[in-house]
C-alpha cells in the first residue's frame, strides 16, 4: 500500500534539536495538522537543501510522509522544505519576542491539534516583528496575542463577569486576573488590577470579528498592568520550569 504524504503544508519552526550527527527533529506549527514533530534526515549536511531553509521565524511550505494515521502523535519524515518569503529575520527585542512565541505554542499546544485561525493570528504577528513596524507597540502586540492564544485553547475565563460567583463587574471597581481563580475582585497586593469596565472593553475586543486588532487597540492603554497578571497565567499553565525566553530577557536586562 502506497505510504501517505501531506504536501505544500504552511508551517513554521517552533524548535529543533540534533537527532543525530547530519540530522535534526523539528517541531513545527502547520495551518492545518496543528504542531508536530518531524525529523529531517541529512539536514545537518553542508550540502543538504534543508539545511539553509530550515529556521524558526521563516514562512514556510513543508511536505512530509506520515509514519502513522494523523493524530497519534508520531513523528513524520521530511520529505520537502520550500521558504515562502515575504519578510526577514526579526532582529533584537523582536527575534526575542518571537522565539517567545514560539515557546508558548510548544508548552501549550498539543501535538496534532489543528488551530487554524490561532495560525494565522501567529503568522500576522510574526510579519510584524520581521517588517520592524511595529515601533513601540511591541508589548500590546504580545499582550494581545497573549489573550488571543489563552481563549483559543480554553484557559482564559470570561473578562466581563467575576469567575466564582459569574457577577457583573462594578465598572470602576478593581478586579485581578489570578492563575487559580480566574476574574476576581482585587486585594490588597494586586496593584496590577484593572477597572471592570476595561475588562469588559477587552472581553468585547476579543469577541469581535475582526478580532486581533480589536484586542490590540483594546490593549495598548492597559499593556503594562496585563503583562504581569498574563505572565503569571501563562506560567501556571506552562508549569516549571521558567519560560527560556523569559529568563533569557531577565538576565539581558540585568547585564
Amino acid at each position: 500500500m502506497a505510504s501517505r504524504r501531506i504536501a505544500d503544508e504552511p508551517a513554521y519552526i517552533l524548535h529543533s534539536y540534533d537527532w543525530s550527527e547530519s540530522s535534526l527533529i523539528l517541531d513545527v506549527f502547520t495551518r492545518h495538522y496543528g504542531r508536530v514533530t518531524l525529523v529531517a534526515k541529512g539536514a545537518k549536511k553542508p550540502t543538504s537543501n534543508f539545511r539553509p531553509v530550515l529556521l524558526p521565524l521563516q514562512p514556510l511550505r513543508l511536505a512530509w510522509g506520515l509514519a502513522g494515521e494523523v493524530g497519534r502523535g508520531e513523528i513524520h519524515a521530511l520529505k520537502g522544505a520550500e521558504w515562502v518569503g515575504g519578510h526577514v529575520m526579526p532582529v533584537g527585542d523582536a527575534l526575542l519576542s518571537g522565539l517567545y512565541l514560539n515557546e508558548l505554542l510548544l508548552r501549550l499546544l498539543a501535538r496534532e491539534d489543528t488551530h487554524a485561525a490561532l495560525f494565522d493570528l501567529y503568522a500576522g504577528v510574526v510579519r510584524v516583528l520581521g517588517s520592524g513596524e511595529h515601533g513601540d507597540a511591541l508589548e500590546p502586540v504580545l499582550r494581545a496575542f497573549e489573550l488571543l492564544l489563552l481563549r483559543e485553547i480554553g484557559l482564559l475565563p470570561a473578562l466581563d463577569a467575576e469567575t466564582a460567583t459569574l457577577g457583573a463587574l462594578a465598572a470602576q471597581g478593581r478586579y485581578a486576573l489570578v492563575a487559580e481563580g480566574g476574574l476576581r475582585a482585587a486585594a490588597g497586593g494586586d496593584r496590577a488590577a484593572l477597572t471592570g469596565a476595561q475588562w469588559c472593553v477587552l472581553q468585547q475586543a476579543l469577541d469581535a470579528a475582526a478580532a486581533y486588532p480589536a484586542t490590540l487597540r483594546a490593549v495598548a492603554p492597559v499593556a503594562a498592568e496585563l503583562k504581569p497578571q498574563l505572565r503569571a497565567l501563562l506560567q501556571y499553565h506552562c508549569g516549571s520550569p521558567l519560560l527560556r525566553t523569559r529568563q533569557l530577557m531577565m538576565d539581558l536586562q540585568s547585564l
